[in-house]
């Protein structure tokens, strides 16, 4: 049984969706110069290929995207604030007005059907300025220009929005660097006391931001972002074992920090066996340890190997962090392994680590859908390939509850199609919602109710119980 408040819903980004890219006085972000996503290097200036510069105009739709979203019964509504619409630049001491308007629009609509915004405050959006003039989160003067911004929004829209989210998947700072921090430097040229130089500034920036939260409303509740990849050992040999342990170690650490507070030991012996310098300022051990989140979210796509054997090491050509793919489980179009149980285990995994209240933020599959004829004749997408993956994992949400997990809620992933993340297409659809548009910038942009529409609809309405059907 779901609780009886769990919080059901869909999540976007505004990178990903919003599309006027320049409009209000918006600023350019890093998303604005990476057409292709994370497989090709950045462009110097916006191109015309890049699908994210229009994504899905949620900008000009959101009311009727919105009001899809309720007639699904959302409860929770997951986005993103654009930093550059907020500081164009990020590093302005005055705001800009039309962005945080657009934003309270926004909030509005989402209250008007009874929806609780649940807000990232940066999602792989670093306003493009920042990333050409500072490197982005290598330089510590960023956890000045964050601070700015998050003291703007958590003051602006106190009474609108109580969930808050800081960084989105912190932890692929160390495998998207331009992308998950801003640092124009190419990866290949960055030392590593360089890239955990900079994942220290963010965990500092998050704390800092913890802090002025609770400050402005005692009744904000925050929490940390984590790209969650269970590692499983390739065969039973204790030496796979422990290597998938370490591999562990990697993604945790973020976590550990967030809701412990300080820098494990494991990762301690990491940085001094690796050479790798960070430095503190003073304060910052406190500041980290002092404002703790108040809750942990995640994503969950999929679940690695991890082997100790140079020649069995092969990394799969769809994983996100790297890692052996799993000989047991099947795979989705892009080459994500699709594993079910992978979920219940990292929530009882985190539970048991933290007693802290958990949120799966993301959860989804990417796919190609196609537009048909209904017998009514109505467009729409036969996804029962997306149904089926979704009950799957949901049913293993259900038994981690079953075993005592704190689950706050779910937000599938791309509720409505837009542009991906790691690739740019808009051919890899995730949403209940269709919109026409194309990877070639064809389309109306009309959007079409898919099957799952109907079928996550019903799920929310009898709180999970008709996933027994």
């Amino acid at each position: 049984m779901f609780p009886e408040r769990f919080l059901w819903g869909g999540a976007v980004a505004a990178n990903q969706c919003e599309g006027s890219y320049l409009e209000d006085g918006k600023g350019l972000s890093i998303q604005d110069v990476m057409p292709h996503g994370i497989k090709t290097p950045r462009t110097k200036e916006p191109t015309p290929d890049n699908m994210k510069l229009i994504g899905i105009d949620f900008y000009h739709r959101y009311q009727e995207d919105i009001k899809l979203f309720a007639e699904m019964g959302f409860k929770v509504f997951r986005l993103s604030i654009a930093w550059s619409r907020i500081f164009p630049k990020g590093d302005e001491e005055t705001p800009n007005e039309a962005g945080l308007a657009f934003y309270d629009r926004v909030f509005d609509e989402c209250h008007k059907y009874g929806i609780e915004p649940l807000v990232t405050l940066s999602h792989y959006e670093t306003p493009l300025y920042l990333a050409e003039h500072y490197d982005g989160w290598l330089n510590r003067k960023l956890i000045g220009f964050y601070e700015r911004y998050v003291r703007t929004v958590f003051t602006r829209y106190k009474g609108k929005v109580k969930y808050w989210l800081t960084f989105n998947e912190i932890n692929s700072i160390l495998h998207s660097p331009f992308m998950s921090g801003g640092i124009n430097t190419p990866k290949e040229e960055l030392t590593d006391s360089q890239l955990y130089q900079a994942v220290h500034h963010e965990l500092v920036a998050s704390a800092l931001a913890t802090k002025i939260a609770h400050e402005i409303d005692p009744e904000y509740k925050v929490g940390c972002m984590i790209l969650s990849m269970p590692i499983y050992p390739l065969s039973p040999d204790p030496k796979d074992v422990i290597a998938a342990m370490e591999a562990d170690h990697q993604n945790m650490m973020f976590a550990d920090v967030h809701v412990r507070g300080m820098y494990p030991g494991y990762m301690k012996r990491y940085l001094r066996e690796h050479d790798i310098e960070v430095k503190f300022e003073d304060g910052d051990e406190e500041l980290m340890k002092k404002n703790t989140v108040d809750f942990v979210s995640f994503s969950y796509y999929m679940s690695v190997c991890a082997t100790a054997d140079p020649e069995k090491n092969i990394r799969g050509e769809g994983n996100l962090l790297g890692g052996v793919p799993n000989p047991t489980l099947k795979a989705s179009e892009w080459g994500w392994q699709i594993d079910p149980r992978g979920l219940r285990y990292v929530l009882n995994t985190l539970w048991d680590r933290y007693q802290k209240p958990l949120f799966i933020v993301e959860n989804g599959l990417g796919a190609v859908d196609k537009l048909v004829e209904d017998k009514d004749g109505n467009l729409t997408v036969e996804d029962d390939y997306r149904i089926e993956y979704m009950r799957d994992h949901l049913l293993q949400v259900e038994e981690a509850v079953e075993d005592g997990v704190d689950v706050m809620g779910y937000t599938s992933w791309g509720c409505i199609d837009l542009v991906s993340a790691s690739t740019a297409e808009l051919k890899k659809r995730y949403g209940f919602i269709y919109v026409d548009r194309n990877d070639d910038g064809t389309g109306t942009l009309n959007r079409y109710k898919k099957k799952s529409f109907y079928w996550y609809k019903d799920v929310i309405a009898s709180n999970g119980e008709s996933l027994h059907k």
